[in-house]
């Protein structure tokens, strides 16, 4: 085999002078042309026999360092696989976290604009209207202090001091119905609906179809529904909803819409 027209190829290549472009092309050329094949096996077979024939440190130290070169180039190559494996896995890595965050924000997305459905509120008080009573005018003051006394209380919110202070008002001045009407508001306020309910009955009962009434109905509901009585509640309060006299139509019809009193 005549090596000459391939030796200084395959002595650059035997001693790793080649770059890595070099290198990946000779082997190409290496799987591709057959006789530059064979001119390389003969070429490692001609190194095999100096290298068994020869005895001095100049070819010895030559082929070890030809050696430590070609563990070295193995090593790099092993390096370059394993990188690109791993960029490969970082590559599925990322792809899966895209696919995730693509994910998430659809379901934000959907979240954010379907329509709520949150369960409404349970709490009477979340539908109660209050009453703040008359108001505490200089006439009322000089006509009624006792009763303007307690509407001061009441709208203040000091409940109790207002049942005492309405305790002492004397039904000819006002009228016993406005007086059970005000004692049930108060009561109401203060967190005592099964005695509301009381003085909020009679004045439903003996007032009629009268303004007086149609308000007392209203908190008798609430009454109720703050005592956990939601049947007759709800009764009362679908009365209110249904009397488009009632100044509380609105949010009678707001608390049976809501659903919260019916059996559950």
């Amino acid at each position: 085999m005549d090596l000459r027209p391939y030796f200084d190829d395959l002595e650059r290549f035997a001693d790793g002078q080649m770059s890595p472009a070099e290198q990946e092309a000779f082997e190409l050329r290496l799987e591709q042309d057959e006789d530059l094949a064979e001119a390389h096996a003969a070429y490692e077979q001609l190194t095999a026999d100096l290298r068994w024939a020869a005895g001095h440190d100049t070819l010895r130290l030559r082929l070890q360092s030809l050696d430590e070169r070609m563990n070295e180039r193995g090593t790099a190559l092993d390096r370059a696989q394993h990188l690109a494996r791993r960029r490969q896995r970082r590559l599925v890595v990322l792809a899966g976290l895209a696919g995730l965050l693509l994910l998430a924000a659809g379901v934000a997305a959907w979240y954010f604009s379907r329509p709520n459905r949150a369960l409404p509120a349970r709490s009477w008080e979340a539908y109660y209207q209050p009453d703040p009573g008359p108001a505490v005018t200089t006439t009322l003051l000089t006509k009624n202090p006792l009763l303007a006394e307690a509407l001061d209380q009441y709208q203040s919110g000091h409940y109790p001091a207002a049942l005492h202070s309405l305790g002492r008002v004397s039904p000819t001045t006002v009228g016993a119905d406005t007086l059970l009407y005000l004692r049930g508001l108060m009561l109401l306020r203060q967190g005592q609906g099964n005695a509301a309910q009381l003085y909020l009955r009679r004045v439903e009962a003996e007032g009629g179809s009268g303004e007086l009434a149609r308000r007392a109905r209203y908190h008798l509901g609430m009454a109720y529904w703050q005592a956990q009585e939601l049947a007759p509640a709800l009764q009362e309060l679908r009365a209110v909803a249904a009397d488009s006299l009632n100044p509380y139509r609105a949010p009678a019809r707001r608390a049976v819409a809501a659903g919260v009193l019916e059996a559950r």
